[in-house]
């Protein structure tokens, strides 16, 4: 059982009006600030607890009896916050929040900080064109395996392990760019450091773990968004590094010695990064994977059942197919944007950079807008809902990549690439608004295998488009933008049986209920030991995805079919005697 004490029900925000100002106006109820007067100052009231604070109670299935515990932020459930306190570290749930978006952001920047200096390296190592392309497409290829595999230990060991070791074990690839010399170690070495990449699946996960499916969207909009900013920080930074460094009032390096040196700051960023995700935060709300199996709060999950689940789904492979035609794009772009400028506009190494960091530090405002208005959209039409503004956010910024290469001039450029940063980036923020709702289970392992599905993308988009010297990089854009809206489409193959998709609503079987789907990932032996306790829970989470359709056939059930038999969607009755609380999977 779970009661959350607050003044005011944050998740229950009223309908006052239509449109954009509804979305902001919904938003900033959740992205909650600072408190304008000290709790001390309101009405002494015996009932009453402090704004800031929330008090769960609930019942764990492992536990003998309950789990008090008590948080800055008001949590569901699951105790998932229901809320974004942006400028609070407070832990779990914010410092979590900051750690990961910020880790992501830094391994972002080491992996194209070698685009913007691309006019400079090329001419040091004496690259080709091709050679080039081969070095763009290895910055993505690297993290498409590390991406899987980064989902896999989400699930089994934690966010926190996985994503410090993904960070510290590729910092050494980001010292060793200053030694290359010659095209082969330059390419191995972006190769190398694209794994660290891989940060984007524990960043998502951990949104996911952290806070409650009505803000889902925005979480991980923001975190994403936030991270992705590194593309553009990474345009802007490492020109003014270059400039420093090659700088005669500074250090004055020879230009080809002073690209390398600017490799040594992303690179001890990073490692510090990693120390402090490692020393600062936790995996879920109640603590460490490890901390809560010695417990007994955390059954260890089959790892051969995990992948199973998650591959089997197919909605896991579709949402990596879109992924790599949102955030594919974003990639290729990050990769060419600032050559592209720089060589068709005639501008100097710094303006290119400066201009091309344009497209990259969008997605402080375009991922969390499409994972806003996901959810906005979500809160009226459910999941359908939420596909279609998926759709309409992916085919439009395909649009808007066709239309970038016929701009003659470069003020009409840069209006254009703003518009299609909103609408290509969005639809990554709306991506991974869906993702967390496709299985319970095996959700490190679906967030990986979509994330490795951007990668993917990338990778191809660049080996198709621009790596060939017989094709231009204005034909390369077009090409890319046709095959981003005809490889949208396939967003109208996502169906949910318990919430319906684009063109077809839920079904009408009594078993297509939210405790259905999420129950059907466990075995009768795993439903006896309550391993399923917590995607009940998510169940009843998500029951907001039905959007205005509150109600379903199967609605008061006592019984919920789980593959092929029966089993009780509460907690079963033995697991409440203390004598029995200690079971565990042989």
């Amino acid at each position: 059982m779970d009661s959350s004490v607050r003044g005011g029900n944050p998740s229950s925000i009223p309908n006052t009006s239509h449109g954009i100002s509804e979305l902001a106006d919904q938003h900033s109820r959740v992205l909650e600030l600072p408190p304008v007067a000290a709790a001390s100052n309101l009405p002494a009231d015996n009932n009453r607890v402090p704004a800031d604070v929330a008090v769960s109670v609930q019942q764990n299935p492992h536990d003998a009896e309950p789990h008090s515990t008590k948080f800055p932020l008001p949590v569901d459930s699951e105790y998932k916050a229901k809320r974004i306190k942006l400028f609070s570290l407070a832990q779990p749930h914010m410092r979590s929040f900051h750690i990961s978006w910020f880790s992501f952001f830094v391994c972002f920047v080491s992996s194209f900080a070698a685009a913007p200096l691309l006019p400079v390296i090329r001419d040091n190592l004496n690259l080709r064109k091709e050679e080039i392309g081969k070095a763009g497409i290895a910055s993505v290829c690297g993290s498409i395996a590390s991406r899987l595999v980064m989902g896999f230990a989400c699930d089994i060991v934690g966010p926190r392990y996985a994503g410090a070791c993904a960070i510290l074990l590729t910092a050494p690839a980001v010292f060793y760019m200053a030694t290359v010399s010659t095209a082969t170690g330059f390419i191995l070495c972006r190769f190398f450091i694209g794994f660290s990449l891989a940060t984007f699946v524990t960043c998502q996960f951990w949104m996911a773990s952290m806070f409650s499916a009505p803000i889902v969207g925005l979480t991980t909009g923001i975190t994403s968004g936030c991270g992705n900013l590194g593309g553009g920080a990474a345009q802007l930074l490492m020109p003014v590094l270059f400039d420093l460094i090659a700088s005669p009032s500074f250090i004055g390096s020879p230009g080809f010695t002073a690209w390398r040196l600017s490799f040594f700051v992303p690179g001890i960023v990073q490692v510090l990064m990693g120390i402090i995700m490692l020393a600062c935060t936790q995996d879920t709300p109640l603590g460490n994977y490890r901390q809560l199996r010695k417990k007994g709060n955390r059954i260890k999950d089959s790892y051969v059942k995990v992948i199973i689940n998650g591959v089997n789904n197919y909605r896991t492979w579709v949402l990596g197919m879109i992924y790599g035609f949102c955030f594919g794009v974003e990639l290729t772009i990050d990769n060419v944007i600032a050559e592209y400028f720089f060589d068709k506009f005639g501008l100097t190494l710094f303006v290119a950079g400066v201009v091309a960091s344009i497209f990259g530090l969008a997605n402080f405002v375009t991922r969390p807008f499409g994972g806003a208005l996901s959810d906005f959209v979500g809160q009226r039409f459910g999941m359908r809902g939420r596909l279609w503004v998926l759709w309409i956010l992916q085919t439009l910024g395909g649009v808007f990549c066709i239309i970038l290469p016929l701009a003659g001039s470069l003020g009409p450029a840069v209006a254009i690439m703003i518009v299609f940063a909103i609408f290509v980036e969005g639809a990554g923020g709306a991506t991974t608004s869906i993702i967390p709702f496709v299985s319970r289970r095996s959700l490190g392992l679906v967030s990986g295998i979509s994330g490795a599905g951007g990668n993917v993308g990338a990778m191809l988009t660049q080996l198709l488009f621009f790596t060939n010297p017989s094709i231009s990089m204005e034909t390369g854009l077009t090409n890319m933008g046709i095959m981003s809206i005809c490889c949208t489409i396939v967003v109208a193959t996502l169906y949910f049986p318990q919430w319906g998709g684009m063109f077809f609503g839920p079904s009408k079987s009594s078993d297509a209920t939210e405790e259905s789907y999420y129950g059907r990932e466990w075995s009768a032996e795993e439903e006896s030991l309550g391993m399923h306790h917590a995607s009940m829970k998510f169940a009843q989470n998500s029951k907001g995805e039905r959007g205005r359709r509150r109600s379903s056939p199967a609605d008061g059930a006592e019984v919920l079919p789980s593959r092929n038999r029966v089993a009780s969607s509460a907690t079963p009755p033995f697991m409440s005697s203390p004598q029995e609380s200690d079971l565990r999977l042989p």
